[in-house]
Order: structure tokens, then sequence, then C-alpha cells
């Protein structure tokens, strides 16, 4: 819709901008953004957004991190500096794998979390002293913002908004 307006919708309470959201896609409006001050369980079901593939990459990073743990435990305990350890022998890394277990159990969580959260920060384009992007301040606290584009009918809008619980709406000019 390249002569249309963003709407910016505001509302109270997260029930009834889910039951919003739902509606205004139903009535074919493009939804630009939401912005919520928690998460809002089914809000991404809702808006049609596809599933995050996160848990997949915290998998691999898993993996990742499993695999630098056999491999630093096995150079250093088997190859660099064997020792005899309260009589249990260096020979092979098998015969010592339960003496390993906490360690790689440690170095997997530990590469999956720090990796996942990175990854998330990255995908999400968060970065330090990066400038806040919610149009209405009240959104960190207690309002939700939906803003949407409308073709140039505003009352029509501003009525069907209304009706769906909107307690603020406000018409800008499109940036795009």
């Amino acid at each position: 819709m390249d002569s249309g307006k963003v709407v910016h919708a505001v509302f109270d309470d997260d029930d009834v901008l889910l039951k919003a959201v739902e509606h205004i896609r139903k009535n074919k409006y493009t939804i630009e953004e939401v912005y919520t001050p928690f998460p809002v369980h089914g809000l991404d079901k809702v808006m049609g957004l596809s599933p995050t593939r996160i848990s997949i990459a915290s998998f691999m990073f898993g993996c990742l991190g499993l695999t630098v743990a056999i491999l630093i435990t096995n150079y250093i305990m088997i190859e660099d500096w064997p020792q005899n350890i309260g009589g249990k022998p260096s020979f092979s890394y098998f015969e010592n794998l339960p003496a390993f277990v906490p360690i790689l159990f440690e170095m997997t969580v530990f590469f999956a979390a720090h990796l996942m959260v990175i990854t998330f920060y990255l995908r999400s384009k968060l970065w330090p002293f990066k400038k806040a992007e919610n149009p209405i301040k009240e959104t960190t606290d207690d309002k939700f913002l939906v803003v949407l584009e409308t073709p140039d009918d505003s009352s029509k809008t501003k009525t069907f908004l209304k009706e769906l619980g909107a307690t603020q709406i406000v018409f800008k000019a499109n940036e795009s």
C-alpha cells in the first residue's frame, strides 16, 4: 500500500490485543509491528509469523561445545600431559570417559547458551548502545501498540479499531 497511512493503535490489555490482531489480519490490514511490554503468549501465531529456528541453532552450538570438550580433554589429559590420578591409567580416552563427563556436559551447555544468546542478539539486530525503536515509551511499561498500514479511509479504520478495544489511535504519514 504505497499511498496508505501508518496507524498506531494502543491497547491496555494483552487479551484484547490478541483478539484485535486476529481481527485486523482477518480484515486484510498489513501489520508492520506489535510492541509489548512483555512476551504475549500466542501473539506470534496470531500474527502469522513463522516458527523460530533458534532451537536448531542451539542444538548445533551444543554439538560444537561437546566436540570442543572432547578434543580438549583428550589433548590435555591423554596426549599432552597424562597423569596417574588415583591409580587410574591414562592410556586411552574411553577408559577415562566417566571422569570427563562433567567437563563434557558443562562445555556443551556453555557453548549452547552463550552462542545462542549471541545469535539471538545478532538476528534481532540488538547490539550495545542501540537506540530503542518503539514509537511510544509506554510500550515498555503497560501499553500494547499495533503499528499497521491502512488505506486513506481513516474514519472507517478508526471505527474498526475502536470496536476492537483500542484506547488511542494515531494516524501518521507513511515513511516508506
